[in-house]
C-alpha cells in the first residue's frame, strides 16, 4: 500500500489533521499517464487554437466564464442555471433566488478580475485572498472572513460531522501559513508540464484548504488561472467544472486517494481524462457558435444599417438582451436599437422574453440552447453522472 502524500499529526486540542507533503510528488511516468498527458496537450491545444482564430475572441468568452461560474458552485450546492445568470445580468425577471444568483456572479467577477490581474501579478498568496474576498463578498459565506486564510481549525465530512468523525481535517492553523508557503512556491516552479502542474496545484490547494469556505471554487478558478499564466489558454475557454460536476463522486475520492494513499498518477490520470473531454466539447461548441452566427450574419448582409449585426454580436455575448442595454452598449438611440432587435426578431434569430410593453428583454434561443446544452462526455469510458 502507498504512502499519503504528507503526514497525520495531533494537533493541540487532540484532534489529528493531514499536513500535506510540499510539491511535486515522485511521480511514475507509466505509459498510461503518458498517454494522458499527450492527448491532453493535444485536445487543450486545439482550443487555444480555436480561441484564437475567432475574429471577436471576447464575445464568446463571456458565456464561457459564465458557463465555469454556474457549474463550480453547483458542485457547492448553488442551484443557479446558465441561462438564469445571463437572463438577470440582462435585466430580466427570474425566479431563483438572489443569494444563488449573487454567489454565481461573485464567481464571475472573481474570474475576469484574475485574468487582468495576471498581467501585473503571478499566481501567488496575494491573488489567491484577492478572489477570495471577490468571491464571497455579499454571500452566505461572509461570515468565512472574505480573503483572509483561517485561523481556526476547518474540516470535510457529512452534514453533523465533527473533528473527531471527520472524512478529511487540513492542516492547523499553526501549520497552515508554512503549507501555503510550500503551495506558492510551487506555483512559480514551471519545470513540470503545465497540466501536469495544474493537476498538483489543485490537488494540494484543496488538501490544505486554506480558507473557512470558498475552498473548492478557488481552487478551480486557479486551475484556470494557472493555464492562463503558462500561456496554454489565451482566455478562460475550458469549463474544467464540467468535468468535477459530472463525475463528483471520482472528483472527491480521486482528491482524498491523493491525501490519504498518495494516489497521484490515478488524479492526474483522472484530470487529464476531464482536460481532453472538455476542450473536445468546447471546441466543438465554439465551432457551432461560428456556424451559426455566420449563417445569421450572411441573412442580414446588405442591409443599409450595420447596427442589426452589430447588436447580434451583443447576443453571442449574451443571449439576453433588454433594447435599453442594446442601445447604451452601442451608443445609439433608444429608437435605433429597437429597429435593430426588430430586425433580429424578424429573422428568427430573437424573441421577446414575458409580454412587458416597456424595458423589453429578448432572447437568442438557439445561442442559448447551444450554451445550455450538456458538455459531450460521450466516449467509451464516460463517467456515471453521480
Amino acid at each position: 500500500m502507498r504512502e499519503p502524500h504528507g503526514r497525520v499529526v495531533t494537533a493541540i486540542g487532540g484532534y489529528r489533521a493531514y499536513v500535506p507533503a510540499p510539491a511535486p510528488p515522485l511521480l511514475t511516468w507509466d505509459v498510461d499517464l503518458a498517454v494522458s498527458l499527450s492527448a491532453a496537450d493535444l485536445a487543450v491545444g486545439r482550443l487555444a487554437g480555436e480561441g484564437r482564430r475567432l475574429v471577436n475572441p471576447h464575445i464568446l468568452i463571456r458565456p464561457f466564464v459564465r458557463k465555469e461560474a454556474v457549474l463550480s458552485s453547483r458542485i457547492e450546492g448553488t442551484q443557479a442555471t446558465l441561462g438564469e445568470l445571463l437572463a438577470a445580468e440582462a435585466g430580466a425577471r427570474v425566479e431563483r433566488s438572489r443569494d444563488d444568483l449573487r454567489e454565481v456572479g461573485n464567481y464571475v467577477v472573481a474570474l475576469e478580475y484574475g485574468v487582468m490581474r495576471l498581467e501585473s501579478l503571478p499566481v501567488s498568496l496575494r491573488l489567491v485572498r484577492e478572489l477570495h474576498a471577490r468571491l464571497m463578498r455579499g454571500v452566505r459565506g461572509e461570515v468565512a472572513t472574505p480573503g483572509e486564510f483561517r485561523r481556526s481549525q476547518n474540516w470535510i465530512g457529512p452534514p453533523g460531522s465533527t473533528l473527531s468523525n471527520a472524512t478529511y481535517v487540513p492542516p492547523s492553523p499553526p501549520e497552515l501559513m508554512p503549507c501555503l508557503d510550500a503551495w506558492e512556491r510551487f506555483m512559480h516552479d514551471e519545470s513540470l508540464p503545465p497540466l501536469v502542474h495544474a493537476a498538483i496545484a489543485h490537488a494540494q490547494f484543496e488538501a490544505i484548504h486554506p480558507f473557512l469556505d470558498g475552498n473548492g471554487r478557488v481552487g478551480r478558478l486557479l486551475i484556470t488561472l494557472s493555464l492562463v499564466a503558462r500561456g496554454v489558454l489565451p482566455s478562460p475557454l475550458l469549463y474544467l467544472s464540467a468535468w468535477f460536476e459530472a463525475t463528483r463522486s471520482e472528483y472527491y475520492a480521486r482528491l482524498l486517494g491523493v491525501t490519504q494513499r498518495g494516489e497521484w498518477e490515478e488524479w492526474l490520470t483522472y484530470f487529464l481524462r476531464g482536460v481532453v473531454r472538455l476542450s473536445e466539447d468546447a471546441v466543438g461548441r465554439l465551432q457551432r457558435l461560428d456556424v451559426l452566427l455566420a449563417g445569421w450574419k450572411h441573412e442580414l448582409a446588405g442591409a443599409r444599417s450595420r447596427t442589426p449585426e452589430l447588436a447580434l454580436d451583443l447576443f453571442a455575448e449574451n443571449p439576453f438582451w433588454a433594447v435599453r442595454g442594446v442601445a447604451q452598449r452601442l451608443g445609439v438611440a433608444f429608437t435605433t436599437a429597437q429597429r435593430a432587435v426588430d430586425r433580429l426578431a424578424e429573422a428568427g434569430i430573437v424573441e421577446q422574453v414575458g409580454e412587458a410593453q416597456r424595458n423589453r428583454v429578448y432572447c437568442a434561443g438557439a445561442i442559448l440552447d447551444l450554451l445550455e446544452e450538456e458538455p459531450r462526455l460521450s466516449t467509451g469510458d464516460t463517467p456515471e453522472r453521480y
